[in-house]
């Protein structure tokens, strides 16, 4: 063997084993800094066996937000989206809406409008597109519109507009026996549809905002009818109800971007014992959106504000991720 090839052959060798050694640590699309430092610190000091902050794996509860959190919430938040693609496809069966508002305005894809509506004319849209039809034929319609349609920015199905740093920050917490649930306020059986496959969330540890619901026996087969009613409103004060009300327990990890999960982030952090909220401002106006204080949807402005007060670690989009979504990784 020649001094050339072997030269050759050490390099590639340590190069082998210094990507091999870079795959292990955890977090791979975050950049180095306090906020993944931060994160990594509280994970093994919770899991230290003997460990002044040690928590059993029964206790190791992490909530996360959906919306703006887990995936991309712009333009407008996917779910309504959803609802909006289904009224213009129901609307041959509906003349009425031509002139009837909030319907009106959708069929002339007028969104301004449509969000001026309020959460009147938003309840509105939802109860018509999502009750009085079967769990699973609702399932059934949002698969199928995964399936087909594209985020008009980066002509991607939405369930791709995932955070990868995040999943890989749900993967980490689960590798060191946390129990990870979304918590969010958007539709609780919306997001189950996707939820497993795209977070490795499970539906029974998925939390959000539902409608009533009825037990009934059509054409000989049981079912459950969704109803025109609101039944939980998984928003703001409505998260920590709802987790109290479906986890059973307060958990000592919770994640969010805005407003609407300021009261979760402060239950979290309430707690006696170690404690960790994590909060994400969107500040990447190339690779994502740059919003917070303004924005029509996914506004962060008390919680940014209160976030050191309250010890919150803030991801800073930016600089603190190396990529956004999954699609973009090298």
């Amino acid at each position: 063997m020649t001094s050339l090839f072997i030269s050759i052959l050490v390099s590639c060798t340590l190069t082998f084993f210094h990507t091999a050694e870079a795959d292990t640590t955890p977090l791979p699309s975050w950049n180095a800094g306090s906020t993944k430092q931060s994160i990594v610190e509280f994970v093994e000091k919770v899991t230290k066996q003997g460990g002044p902050d040690f928590v059993p794996e029964a206790q190791r509860i992490a909530t996360f937000d959906n919306d703006g959190n887990l995936w991309a919430e712009q333009p407008l938040y996917f779910q309504l989206i959803y609802a909006i693609d289904q009224v213009k496809k129901m609307a041959p069966d509906h003349p009425e809406w031509k002139t009837q508002e909030p319907f009106a305005s959708v069929l002339k894809g007028d969104q301004k409008e449509v969000m001026a509506s309020g959460k009147k004319g938003l309840m509105k849209i939802l109860a018509a597109t999502h009750a009085n039809m079967t769990a699973e034929e609702f399932q059934a319609n949002v698969a199928e519109w995964l399936k087909t349609a594209k985020h008009p920015k980066f002509n991607k199905p939405y369930n791709e507009l995932v955070y990868q740093p995040m999943l890989e920050l749900l993967q980490y917490l689960r590798a060191n026996g946390f129990k990870t649930f979304i918590v969010s306020g958007g539709g609780v059986d919306f997001m189950r549809v996707f939820a497993e496959q795209t977070y490795g969330i499970p539906p029974d540890q998925v939390i959000g905002s539902s409608l009533k619901a009825k037990y009934e026996v059509r054409d000989g087969k049981p079912v459950i009818v969704k109803l025109p009613e609101i039944n939980l409103i998984d928003d703001k004060e409505g998260k920590p109800v709802g987790i109290h009300q479906y986890i059973g327990q307060r958990p000592i990890f919770a994640s969010g971007n805005s407003d609407g999960d300021y009261q979760m982030l402060e239950w979290t952090t309430a707690g006696s014992g170690p404690r960790f909220g994590l909060l994400l401002h969107h500040t990447d106006a190339k690779r994502e959106w740059a919003y917070d204080r303004e924005s029509h949807v996914g506004r962060a402005d008390k919680a940014l504000d209160d976030a050191s007060k309250n010890g919150w670690t803030v991801i800073d989009m930016k600089n603190d991720w190396k990529t956004v979504f999954p699609f973009d990784q090298p």
